[in-house]
């Protein structure tokens, strides 16, 4: 095989289209004008990176400035990794298809522990040493920002610096630092580090040198007298914040493929388990205007047809109920729906539950986390249970049929009894009835509690292994019942996050000798290989108890102790103490202040609106409206050139955000899940281009159709073009076969020229299909294949019968006809001409 390039591995990978980096609304910049270029890195695939809204806004402020580009890179697939190391291959950006080591500055977002061996991918495969003090100013330099920064020091080696706190707040200073030394007279990394490390919640790992003593303990020496802590940057007002209007909106399924509006930052509940209640301190709302416009821009470029508010506890915000009557109003007609991905029990009322559904139904998360009263009191989870209960109630007497429920379990002072409550619980809930008696379905998912630094719990142990599977088992047993799905993470997972969220410097070496045997995306339960940490612990001399399951002394020194959250370490254990007295903490936004320590009460303070009658909007009142006739149009398309890795489910929906965007108003289905009236004639395969193409659109009667073949053109992403678009006719032909002419290139080799007589001699050549419960279906391709010519000694000519319940496709007359290797397939052209009359000369 000739493989040159990643374009010329797109057709060998699973969803190609994840490498193509030709989105709507995604930035190009010709890099021979800018100054400073930085590539985003994201360690986990396309679909959960582009699923992370703090990349497009950091990629949104940037490339905002005319010297700057910033550019994303994500982990690529497992396949895709196989063909650059074979074919040595360096990794490539999104936007550019820059190699990665050719950049200025590297920027990983540190989301999850689990995502570490990930960035050691990244590296690797742009041949990036992993260790900064291996790299010299020939290398970009890798910087890394994110909650996991919480504790940097198991990968802080890895870093020449690190962000600590609101990546909008710092990312820019750190540009114009490097700018600025650039152009100044200082030369060597050690000076652009001392320049870097003078910015608020800038780490700078390498001005610390660790030291262990004889119990292995690790404490860091600063090299500077004047550099001794890390203090967490803030962005004090979210409305003054950068936002962006117009993101990126992915090719594929991402992880959440919808728009994102942040309505809050920060909470102060202070659930003693959690760590983003701490990281996030203090809670700064958005006002209800900004996030008006910024949802009336957003939908506007974006054409998404559901929009998610999001906060660590949506339902918290102060102007929930006249924002959802707001959004509502301006969305139902629009059919776009509106999700609050997190909210407390307790807080989702029977009226903003009405306002949700007023368009669909979506998802409902509840999080006890505990099953009984005195563990939630325990971890400061102030809900009870007739908070989770009223809450089901209501979800399934206004109809939603599906609720998921959260639990943790090794939670600090955790007994038998504990876990039964969580039993006792579902078992009520399975007792809640919907409209006209009908029973709702309970997922339940469990995970083992892994304490986290900067938390009130940072001392507490996590359970051993056998204690977390023994309890889940339990748990899994008990819960074994109709109307229940329960679902757990692997207590083995959870165990290697503990290791490294709560380990030192020592964990760099762990994590490459990790990763050398083949460890990557440990998340992803059918990629975690448990046996390889296991050699790895070994090999490495990595205590894991010592960091995971010891009882850690309260006063003993923390690897992340010089990382300055702005909680001080007095509120952490007093907290602590109130934990195992079982005292509850009130929500310093309505009650007096917590002294945690973030506030200074000028710069920094909680931001939370009081509800107005100026924040409220009155409903919308829709006069009674003549009901519009409407027409149904033939679209014709061509799909070309990269538009080819397009799958038929990712297309339509291209097409549908696209229509929205162009305001062409497609009628909907009715119903409880409305749909656009788009229908789409004999869906391509991926890999197969085609000149002419067609969906069907029904529209107001008042709808031109050029104007529906200009306003779409504008909005379609490169390879896919409208043609034409006319009155479709009211009873279409029925044709029982259709007829289609392809043409086929192959990159490499040629087609047998002796193989192709023996068919077209042969009276029949039939071929078997599996059919779906294992059956064989038996086909003759003389029947199928109509005409078939050499063109040239790569070229081929088809023209191929289609019927009801009986196609074949080019691809399966390259295997079975010239007996072609899969490769040599899948890299051919194959583009499909059109429609053509019955006629028959194979």
């Amino acid at each position: 095989m000739r493989i040159k390039t990643i374009q010329d591995i797109l057709p060998l990978v699973e969803k190609p289209s994840r490498y193509l980096g030709s989105e709507i609304n995604r930035i190009k910049k010709d890099h021979s004008k800018i100054k400073l270029s930085i590539a985003l890195a994201f360690p986990d695939l396309y679909e959960i990176g582009t699923s992370h809204f703090g990349i497009q806004i950091l990629y949104n402020i940037l490339n905002k400035h005319k010297e700057i580009a910033a550019e994303r890179i994500f982990a690529p697939g497992v396949d895709m990794e196989v063909y650059l190391r074979k074919f040595k291959i360096s990794l490539m950006s999104l936007e550019s298809h820059k190699p990665l080591n050719s950049f200025d500055i590297i920027g990983f977002s540190l989301l999850c522990e689990l995502n570490y061996t990930n960035v050691l991918t990244i590296l690797d495969l742009a041949n990036i040493p992993f260790f900064s003090s291996q790299r010299d100013l020939s290398y970009p330099l890798v910087i890394a920002g994110g909650p996991c920064t919480g504790n940097p020091e198991p990968v802080a080696d890895f870093f020449d610096a690190m962000v600590i706190g609101d990546g909008e707040r710092v990312i820019m200073n750190i540009a114009r630092t490097w700018l600025k030394w650039k152009d100044s007279s200082k030369d060597g990394k050690e000076n652009l580090l001392e320049m870097l490390s003078h910015i608020e919640g800038v780490y700078i790992p390498a001005f610390y040198e660790p030291k262990f003593d004889g119990s292995g303990f690790q404490t860091l020496l600063p090299k500077f007298a004047q550099y001794t802590n890390v203090k967490r940057t803030i962005i004090e007002d979210l409305d003054k914040a950068p936002f962006p209007d117009a993101p990126i909106i992915p090719y594929g399924k991402p992880e959440h493929d919808r728009l994102r509006l942040e309505v809050s930052r920060g909470c102060t509940r202070g659930c003693r388990f959690c760590q983003a209640g701490m990281l996030y301190r203090p809670v700064r709302e958005k006002n209800i205007t900004t996030l008006l416009d910024a949802a009336e821009a957003s939908i506007a470029a974006t054409g998404y047809e559901d929009i998610s508010l999001l906060s660590l506890s949506t339902s918290d915000y102060s102007c929930i109920a006249p924002l959802m009557a707001s959004l509502m109003d301006k969305c139902e007609s629009r059919h776009i729906a509106v999700s609050l991905p997190s909210f407390r029990a307790g807080t989702l009322t029977p009226e903003l539950m009405n306002q949700i559904k007023r368009v669909r139904k979506t998802g409902f998360t509840i999080a006890p986390e505990a099953g009984s009263q005195r563990l939630r009191n325990v971890i400061n989870k102030n809900i009870s249970e007739k908070d989770v209960i009223d809450t089901v109630k209501y979800s399934f007497n206004l109809g939603w049929q599906v609720i998921k429920l959260y639990f943790m379990i090794g939670l600090p002072t955790e007994t038998d009894d504990d876990l039964q409550s969580i039993i006792d619980l579902v078992k009520e809930l399975r007792k809640i009835r919907g409209p006209k008696r009908q029973k709702g379905k309970i997922n339940i998912s469990v995970t083992t509690f892994i304490p986290k630094p900067h938390t009130p719990f940072q001392w507490a142990p996590q359970i051993s292994l056998a204690e977390s599977k023994s309890k889940m088992r339990w748990l899994q047993n008990n819960l074994n019942m109709p109307g229940i799905h329960f679902k757990w993470q692997n207590p083995e997972v959870s165990l290697l996050e503990g290791l490294l969220a709560r380990g030192d410097r020592r964990l760099s070496h762990l994590l490459v000798t990790a990763y050398k045997k083949g460890c990557k995306f440990d998340g992803w339960s059918d990629k975690f290989q448990y046996q390889l940490w296991k050699e790895s612990f070994s090999e490495a001399e990595t205590d894991v108890d010592f960091f995971t399951t010891r009882v850690r002394d309260i006063d003993e020194s923390l690897p992340w102790d010089h990382i300055d959250i702005r909680i001080t370490q007095e509120f952490l254990k007093k907290e602590w103490e109130n934990a195992i007295k079982g005292e509850h903490t009130p929500d310093c936004r309505w009650g007096d202040c917590s002294d945690c320590g973030v506030c200074d009460f000028n710069d920094i303070s909680p931001k939370v609106f009081e509800r107005s009658k100026e924040e409220t909007t009155k409903p919308i009142q829709v006069k009674n409206q003549i009901k519009p006739f409407y027409k149904k149009l033939k679209v014709s398309y061509s799909k070309q050139e990269q538009a080819k890795y397009f799958g038929h489910l990712e297309l339509a929906n291209i097409f549908f955000r696209a229509m929205s965007r162009a305001k062409i108003p497609v009628k909907y289905s009715e119903g409880f899940h409305p749909m656009p009236r788009v229908s789409f004639v004999d869906p391509l395969p991926i890999g197969m281009e085609s000149l002419n193409e067609a969906f069907y659109i029904i529209v107001p009667d008042d709808m031109k159709s050029k104007a529906i073949v200009k306003n779409l053109n504008k909005h379609l992403p490169e390879g896919l073009f409208i043609n034409d678009c006319r009155l479709a006719p009211a009873k279409p032909a029925i044709n029982t076969s259709k007829l289609f002419t392809y043409l086929v290139t192959l990159k490499e080799g040629f087609f047998d020229k002796e193989k192709l007589q023996r068919f077209r001699k042969n009276a029949e050549f039939v071929i078997f299909r599996k059919k779906r419960k294992g059956n064989l279906k038996k086909l003759d391709l003389k029947d199928m294949i109509v005409n078939i010519d050499l063109v040239l000694p790569h070229k081929l000519q088809m023209t191929l019968k289609s019927e009801p319940g009986k196609t074949i496709r080019p691809f399966e007359v390259m295997t079975e006809v010239f007996n072609l290797p899969e490769e040599i397939i899948k890299q051919a052209s194959v583009v499909k001409q059109g429609t053509v009359r019955n006629t028959r000369s194979a």
